[in-house]
């Protein structure tokens, strides 16, 4: 199972895990070792040695012998979790390995530039005018100010707002990407959203 930040994606075998490794948009991997057609050591070892992800991983697990967790440890898991667990157990270390790596923060304000949002109340104020911002046009601009002057494909965009198995049309992204730049438009005139033809977008701001 690979859980990125705002939704989650599962693999149900080995082999399909590995594969979505490769796609570089998730925050954290939990992984289960008893996994069909792959186990989750060598899915573990392809992640760090091959593909060099540098993501929390987290196995969750019923081995649970101290051969087992060295393995897991050795081979580069951030974590060890053994079956049965409780769920607030899994959570604090889930936000306990995003704190580390910087995901996660205690604060609830995120300031870039002259944008100040509220992540817990879901406001967003640009030198102190009001914008109104609904539903995913607010988790647009939040990942966009976590990822500032940052190159950000139409892909990873869609995985990130509504997950990886979505029905959804990609197509959904260039709508969500107009309406925030109409709405960035009744605060300020610059063109904070910037398109890379056939690369992506990029939130342009002024360090």
């Amino acid at each position: 199972m690979i859980t990125p930040f705002a939704s989650s994606t599962i693999a149900h075998d080995g082999e399909n895990g590995e594969l979505l490794g490769k796609n570089g948009i998730f925050d954290l991997a939990i992984l289960d070792l008893m996994l069909p057609q792959e186990n989750g050591y060598d899915v573990l070892g392809h992640w760090r040695t091959e593909q060099h992800l540098e993501l929390p991983i987290l196995i969750l697990t019923a081995k649970d012998t101290l051969t087992d967790k060295l393995r897991g440890f050795n081979l580069g898991a951030d974590d060890y979790l053994t079956k049965p667990f409780h769920r607030e157990e899994l959570i604090a270390r889930i936000k306990a390995l995003l704190k580390r790596s910087g995901l996660l923060s205690d604060e609830t304000l995120l300031q870039v530039a002259d944008f100040t949002i509220d992540l817990n109340r879901r406001i967003v104020t640009y030198k102190k005018q009001s914008l109104q911002l609904n539903g995913k046009e607010f988790d647009l601009l939040v990942y966009f100010a976590q990822n500032p002057n940052v190159i950000i494909t139409k892909e990873r965009i869609f995985d990130r707002l509504w997950g990886f198995e979505s029905e959804t049309a990609l197509t959904v992204v260039e709508v969500y990407i107009s309406n925030l730049r109409k709405k960035l438009k009744t605060v300020t005139a610059d063109q904070s959203i910037k398109t890379l033809r056939n690369v992506g977008y990029l939130f342009e701001v002024n360090k």
